[in-house]
């Protein structure tokens, strides 16, 4: 595979602070992947994500060390309308991103100060309506829309300019289960069929373990466990950083701790429930 993101013993603290928020980190992204970045509330995700697509060091003050690179570019060299065409971010608040007078001005902005073509810009809101099916919004106003519309929305104004990476800031936690569900579906058809990697901070992991590549757990700033979800979570010190471990990890665990090893680490209660059975 092949490295989009790398991040090299990466550190960073705010203006006015004497604790590192970011404390040494390196990590690797690699191309097409879904990354899911884990931790209690503090331990440094958020200013993790900002250093991802330029935020830091070029919004915020601050002292950085160490070196980010996506798709070639180094991020504290880059100006922010290049790296806006490499990497997307998506707010937990849908409502902080959308704010035209309707959806298919809404999803057209960031193109229009980009400067392209009308033609072009046609052409792109309405292919990423229909792939996302919001097509039948086109004329409504954002306030009109549930939170899942809105979620739709504000995800289709970030792939309309076609981002290497998208970054997603706990999009699920305003949002029912149902829709939640839903949302995570659509990442993954995003990146089964547009190849389009994800790094997604979400605590409730049960959603998407199913679909997630490598899991990434931060504590206290600093990167401590990464691996596929079935090593991760099913590790007995991931609980102790903070994390919701999924029952179904917790339950095929304590179960290989008795002796008893169904083989394959289970991702959904179905696929747990498939294993016993078949045991």
């Amino acid at each position: 595979m092949t490295t989009l993101l790398r991040i090299e013993n990466l550190s960073f603290r705010y203006i006015d602070t004497e604790k590192w928020a970011v404390d040494q980190v390196s990590l690797e992204i690699e191309e097409g992947t879904i990354n899911v970045l884990a931790g209690q509330s503090g331990c440094g995700k958020s200013t993790l994500l900002r250093c991802m697509n330029g935020l830091i060091p070029h919004m915020y003050p601050g002292e950085y060390r160490g070196s980010t690179t996506i798709d070639g570019a180094t991020v504290d060299k880059t100006k922010m309308g290049d790296l806006a065409q490499k990497v997307g971010l998506l707010f937990q608040n849908p409502e902080n991103q959308i704010f035209m007078f309707s959806v298919e001005r809404d999803i057209a902005f960031g193109l229009e100060n980009f400067g392209l073509p009308r033609e072009e810009i046609r052409k792109r809101v309405d292919e990423v309506m229909s792939l996302l099916g919001i097509t039948s919004l086109a004329l409504r106003a954002p306030h009109e829309l549930s939170d899942g519309q809105k979620q739709r929305v504000a995800l289709a104004g970030v792939i309309a300019m076609r981002p290497r990476l998208i970054i997603l800031d706990e999009p699920t936690s305003l949002l029912d289960p149902q829709t939640a569900s839903e949302l995570v579906g659509l990442v993954h058809r995003l990146n089964q069929e547009l190849g389009i990697t994800f790094v997604i901070v979400e605590h409730r992991l049960e959603l998407l373990t199913p679909i997630a590549d490598k899991i990434i757990v931060m504590d206290r700033g600093r990167k401590v466990m990464e691996g596929r979800p079935s090593e991760v979570l099913t590790d007995p010190q991931a609980a102790g950083y903070g994390i919701a471990v999924p029952p179904v990890s917790m339950l095929y665990a304590e179960l290989r701790r008795d002796g008893i090893d169904l083989g394959k680490v289970p991702s959904t209660p179905r696929e747990l429930a498939e294993e016993v059975n078949g045991a």
